[in-house]
């Protein structure tokens, strides 16, 4: 997929590299831990997600101080800081319209800040893995030590040729994780800042907390959070949602902090944010009444989660006949795959 990477220059004269690709309506995500604009979208960890959001939006991000293409001197590590870069990026990129905005777990502060002070210019708030307090906020004595502690260890073994030390973090975020997926993470790690970002960034996430901002947010909201997260606990991912009047909140169950391709955690996180977003889909029931009989009966089977092959022994028809019938499905619904159909059909008025 293609995009478009440019550099600005924040206010206190910070250097950002940010990036856009795909069309449509514009949904910007806030920075998050070790991102690189170009290597995910490479990465068997990243590319899934640059590859959904830019499938289907104007999707615009950009790297934080420290890390990937931005680099430098990781200063300016503050709400303040990440509020006015997060500013910059959606001045640069010349977004004229209220837009969506997509706060991956410490990129919700600057989110959850962003919509208390601009409510009119965003549309919709969508936060995944995220918190409002970090560890050195939450009263967990003990938590809070070893964080501290992994901070330590990053800024003595961070750029070490032995993985070991960068281990113990992929270990906790991807615990799920095939060899070559680790092997990934591991290398973006090395690759994506220094140790002494690592460390610095690492505890100024620690300090984050935002949980005075979070009635001030009038936007839609819709949190998500995989249910045995090893980096943010469930229970934050609660907060959130109970702090922000009106929210969603979608439990996934997943076992990893960056949810992967292969799990259908991810197919249910797609489909949450596609008809959270709603990406204009329109009246599903007025596109419903475009099909036959047959084709109904099938749509019926994809939205309670059915294979092809179980569909197609439910209607006494061959696999390739479903196939076949979803192409022309798709086509009569305006979608362009599985997820979306299921997405636009989840509230319609189908027999289970």
């Amino acid at each position: 997929m293609q995009q478009s990477i440019r550099y600005l220059t924040t206010g206190d004269g910070a250097r950002l590299a940010w990036a856009s690709m795909g069309a449509g309506q514009p949904l910007v995500k806030a920075a998050n831990w070790l991102s690189h604009l170009e290597y995910d979208l490479e990465s068997p960890i990243w590319r899934h997600w640059s590859r959904f959001f830019g499938g289907h939006f104007r999707f615009v991000r950009y790297d934080e101080r420290g890390c990937g293409m931005t680099g430098g001197d990781p200063r300016g590590l503050h709400l303040e800081h990440w509020l006015g870069d997060l500013e910059a990026v959606v001045d640069a990129a010349g977004i004229d319209r209220p837009f969506a905005l997509l706060g991956i777990s410490q990129g919700a502060a600057a989110c959850v800040a962003y919509a208390a002070k601009h409510p009119q210019r965003v549309s919709r708030l969508v936060l995944y893995g995220a918190y409002a307090r970090g560890p050195y906020e939450r009263g967990d004595e003990e938590s809070a030590r070893l964080y501290h502690a992994i901070a330590d260890i990053a800024r003595v073994g961070w750029a070490n040729e032995n993985p070991v030390f960068r281990q113990l973090f992929t270990s906790r975020f991807i615990p799920e994780a095939t060899e070559a997926q680790v092997q990934w993470f591991n290398e973006l790690a090395r690759t994506t800042t220094t140790a002494e970002a690592a460390g610095a960034l690492l505890d100024a996430r620690g300090h984050i907390n935002v949980v005075s901002l979070l009635q001030r947010i009038t936007v839609p909201t819709l949190v998500l959070h995989a249910r045995q997260d090893g980096v943010v606990p469930l229970e934050e991912g609660r907060l959130l949602a109970a702090g922000i009047a009106g929210s969603r909140f979608v439990e996934l169950e997943s076992r990893n902090h960056v949810l992967l391709e292969h799990e259908p955690a991810w197919e249910r996180f797609c489909a949450e944010v596609l008809q959270f977003l709603g990406e204009g889909f329109g009246d599903s029931d007025a596109r419903l009444s475009a099909l036959t009989a047959r084709e109904r009966a099938i749509v019926a089977g994809l939205v309670a989660g059915r294979t092809n092959a179980q569909i197609a022994a439910s209607l006494f028809i061959s696999d390739k006949t479903v196939r076949n019938a979803l192409t022309r499905i798709f086509e009569k619904l305006g979608v362009r795959s599985r997820t979306q159909a299921m997405a636009l059909l989840r509230d319609s008025d189908l027999p289970r």
